[in-house]
């Protein structure tokens, strides 16, 4: 089946910036969005950012301004630009992309950002 494998992920100080990437291994036919999730120690896991296939996009309030979610169909992947990091954006970050068929997940990445 498909498997999302993100990448990216790493330490960083305050105030600069990381890509995330999420490789689908095939083409998920009918997707109607993905998305980045995170989640940090002791926390629920959040909605990052989304992107639908008409390419509208939703962003988490704490995050608007800062961080930019993309797609590129032809290499089955999305994109999560993060801009003047803080360390609440801290934790693990996960792909997410659902179809009519199931939702799927990456295994996740760590971002850690320091002060």
């Amino acid at each position: 089946q498909v498997q999302l494998v993100e990448s990216g992920g790493g330490l960083v100080q305050a105030g600069g910036s990381l890509r995330l990437s999420c490789a689908a291994s095939r083409t998920i036919f009918s997707v109607s969005a993905m998305s980045w999730y995170r989640q940090a120690p002791g926390k629920q896991r959040e909605l990052v950012a989304a992107i639908t296939s008409g390419r509208t996009t939703n962003y988490a309030d704490s995050v608007k301004g800062r961080f930019t979610i993309s797609r590129d169909s032809a290499k089955n992947t999305v994109y999560l630009q993060m801009n003047s990091l803080k360390p609440e954006d801290t934790g693990v970050y996960y792909c997410n992309a659902v179809s009519p068929a199931r939702t799927y997940w990456g295994q996740g990445t760590q971002v850690t950002v320091s002060s």
